[in-house]
C-alpha cells in the first residue's frame, strides 16, 4: 500500500513538472556577414519578447549564422537535437531559411521564417506546412513598384539582383507582372552579397539607357549598384527592394540614396500613417518598444520581421497549451496547427490571417512606397 501510495505520488509530481515545462524558442540570425545590418536588429529584438506566455516560462536560445548556409543548416539541427526547441524563429536572410526547411521537417518542428522570398513558404508541400514567415512576399512589393512605374511614365527596367534565391525570386515575381503592364525588360544582370565591383554589369545597364532600374537586393550590399550606377551619371529612376529598409543601407549609400523609391513595410513610416491605417498602433508599440532600448531612430523594417514571429508565436502558444505540453512532438504539431488558424492578428508590418495553403497571411495592408529623400524614408502618398 506504501508503496503504491509513493507511486502515485511520483506521478503526480512528474505531471506536475510536465505541466509547469519550459517553452524552449531556438533563434537563428544572421548577425555577423554581409546580412548584420539585417541580422543585428532581428537580435536585438528578441530580447523586447514576452518571457512568459499563457503562464508557461519562453527560453529563447540565440545562434548566430554568419549569413552563412552551411551554418544555418548546423545551428537548427542543434537546436531541435540537443537543446529541444519547441520552435524555431529564423533565419535572416532567403538562402539560409530555404536550406533549414529541410531540417524544420524532419524533426516536425514549426518554423518562422524572418526572410522574404515567397519560395520559403510556396508551393505549400509536406515540408512547407511546418514554416511561416513574416516578411511581405516579393510579388506583393513588386506589384507596388509596376505600379509606381506605370504611374510615373516609365517605359523601359533594367533589373540588377543577387545571385542567390533573393536575386532570382524577385526578377521571377518582377518580370511577370512588369510585362503584363507594358513594361519593357533591356537588362538583367547578377552581383554577389560579397562583391566589391559592379562595373561590369553597371556598364552593360547604363548601355541600355533604361528609365528605371530595379535594384533586387538587401542590406548594406545593395547599395554597391546604386554608387555605381551614380558614380557613371545613371539620371533615371532607381529603385530598391524592402531588403533595405535599415538606416545602415542609408548611412553606407550616402548621397547615392537620393530619390530612391522601394516598397516597405507600414513599420519604416509608421508615424506618417493616417490614424486609420490598422498596422500604425501596433507598428508605434514596437518602436517605442525597440527605441526604448536602443536610441531614436534605431529602429529598422528587419527588427519588426522578428517581432512580427514572436507576436505570431505568443498568439499560437496559448491555443497550442489546450493541446499538449512544451518539449513533446505534441506541442509542436499543436503549435503548428495553431500558427496554421491565426486570423486577423495585428502586428508591427501588417495584420496577419494563416490558412493550410498560406503560411505568410499579409494582404496589401503591408505595404507602402516610400522615398528616401534628405537621408530619410518618406511616405508617398
Amino acid at each position: 500500500m506504501k508503496l503504491r501510495s509513493t507511486l502515485i505520488a511520483a506521478l503526480g509530481l512528474a505531471f506536475a513538472a510536465a505541466a509547469q515545462a519550459d517553452i524552449n524558442v531556438g533563434v537563428i540570425v544572421s548577425a555577423t556577414g554581409p546580412a548584420a545590418s539585417l541580422g543585428i536588429p532581428e537580435k536585438n529584438t528578441v530580447a523586447l519578447m514576452p518571457t512568459t506566455i499563457a503562464g508557461q516560462k519562453i527560453n529563447y536560445i540565440v545562434l548566430d549564422d554568419a549569413s552563412d548556409t552551411t551554418t544555418a543548416v548546423k545551428n537548427i539541427r542543434k537546436l531541435v537535437s540537443e537543446d529541444k526547441v519547441d520552435v524555431v524563429l529564423g533565419s535572416t536572410i532567403t538562402p539560409n531559411s530555404l536550406a533549414m526547411i529541410d531540417v524544420a521537417a524532419e524533426s516536425k518542428t514549426p518554423m518562422i521564417s524572418m526572410a522574404a522570398s515567397a519560395r520559403i513558404v510556396e508551393p505549400m508541400d509536406d515540408k512547407r506546412r511546418w514554416v511561416f514567415k513574416t516578411p511581405q512576399n516579393d510579388a506583393q512589393m513588386s506589384t507596388a513598384i509596376v505600379e509606381h512605374m506605370t504611374n510615373n511614365q516609365v517605359k523601359t527596367v533594367a533589373f540588377i539582383g543577387f545571385s542567390d534565391a533573393y536575386g532570382e525570386g524577385w526578377y521571377e515575381q518582377f518580370k511577370p507582372v512588369a510585362e503584363v503592364r507594358k513594361l519593357q525588360m533591356v537588362a538583367n544582370e547578377r552581383f554577389s552579397r560579397t562583391d566589391t565591383s559592379v562595373t561590369g554589369q553597371v556598364l552593360k545597364i547604363i548601355a541600355a539607357k533604361p528609365d528605371a532600374v530595379l535594384i533586387a537586393g538587401s542590406g548594406t550590399p545593395a547599395a554597391l549598384p546604386q554608387k555605381a550606377l551614380k558614380e557613371r551619371g545613371y539620371t533615371g529612376k532607381i529603385y530598391q527592394t524592402h531588403g533595405v529598409a535599415n538606416n545602415d543601407f542609408l548611412r553606407v549609400c550616402g548621397k547615392d540614396c537620393e530619390g530612391t523609391l522601394l516598397p516597405a513595410g507600414p513599420v519604416l513610416v509608421a508615424e506618417q500613417l493616417p490614424d486609420s491605417n490598422p498596422v500604425k498602433k501596433p507598428a508605434l508599440e514596437y518602436i517605442g518598444k525597440y527605441e526604448a532600448a536602443h536610441g531614436k531612430g534605431s529602429v529598422s523594417t528587419f527588427g519588426a520581421h522578428g517581432w512580427d514571429a514572436g507576436v505570431l508565436m505568443a498568439n499560437a502558444v496559448p491555443v497550442a497549451l489546450k493541446k499538449a505540453q512544451p518539449g513533446t512532438e505534441q506541442f509542436r504539431a499543436a503549435l503548428r496547427d495553431a500558427l496554421e488558424g491565426l486570423k486577423e492578428v495585428p502586428a508591427a508590418h501588417g495584420i496577419f490571417t494563416m490558412s493550410p495553403t498560406d503560411h505568410l497571411g499579409l494582404d496589401q495592408r503591408a505595404r507602402v512606397m516610400v522615398q528616401i529623400q534628405n537621408g530619410k524614408w518618406v511616405l508617398v502618398k
